[in-house]
């Protein structure tokens, strides 16, 4: 797949770090001109910097109708867009007695809306072109639980629009697609990947007893962003180490 995206431009949100940073790094690979969705400049810079190749920051916040607007309006103006990547999004593990209905809108304006509406602004550029792809970067939480209610329930409702918009935008020749990590060592999960019992559960519970590392993620996420995923469309595929399958 070396350069399999030559010539096509791809957003990736949540760019600077973990998931979203080896998302970014391995659509470059490929040939993609890439810009880097977050919301702090220098670190969006940063990471521009040490992929290299096409890539640029666009600094904006997800959750704000008038950054994105003029986001995807520079898109528009700097080449269109083929590829998005909604991958930004957010969690809070507390325990139900101490969450409130703003917790779970909070939740949802950064998992679920923000998600809905950069895909429903991409998908008018991605018809002009009478193509695209737009790939979610759901959970395996969306399939099963542990509690933590408001992430488990945005990431539920994101892994139900990727259907949905699928469904609805086959006739453009858009495919929207998931993929569902499950444990990775990501900067945000440094303290748990140092936890002994979570490491010892892992190697219980997933069938390669590991922990994922983000260019995992990054090589799933490559594979629907290119033509030899032409016909995959509504479909969310786990990358987990077996966790879902394994008991």
């Amino acid at each position: 797949m070396t350069e399999s995206l030559q010539g096509k431009v791809a957003l990736v949100t949540g760019a600077a770090r973990g998931l979203g940073f080896a998302i970014a790094e391995r659509l470059a690979q490929h040939g993609a001109q890439v810009w880097l969705g977050g919301r702090g400049v220098a670190a969006l810079d940063e990471a521009a910097k040490r992929i290299g190749g096409n890539t640029q920051s666009l600094p904006f916040d997800i959750t704000d109708d008038a950054a994105t607007a003029a986001a995807v309006a520079r898109l528009e103006t700097e080449g269109g867009l083929d590829i998005l990547v909604n991958n930004a999004g957010n969690r809070d593990r507390r325990p139900l007695g101490q969450l409130d209905r703003n917790d779970m809108r909070a939740m949802l304006e950064t998992n679920l809306v923000a998600p809905f509406d950069l895909a429903r602004r991409a998908a008018v550029l991605m018809a002009a072109r009478k193509a695209g792809r737009i790939i979610n970067i759901t959970s395996i939480a969306a399939e099963i639980a542990r509690g933590d209610a408001l992430y488990t329930a945005s990431k539920g409702g994101l892994a139900a629009l990727t259907r949905a918009l699928a469904a609805e935008l086959g006739s453009a020749r858009i495919t929207v697609n998931a993929v569902a990590p499950g444990y990775f060592a990501t900067e945000a999960n440094r303290d748990m990947v140092a936890d002994r019992e979570i490491a010892a559960h892992l190697a219980r519970r997933t069938s390669l007893g590991r922990w994922g590392e983000p260019h995992e993620v990054a090589g799933a996420v490559a594979f629907l962003a290119s033509d030899e995923a032409s016909y995959v469309t509504g479909n969310t595929i786990a990358v987990d180490g077996g966790y879902l399958a394994h008991f």
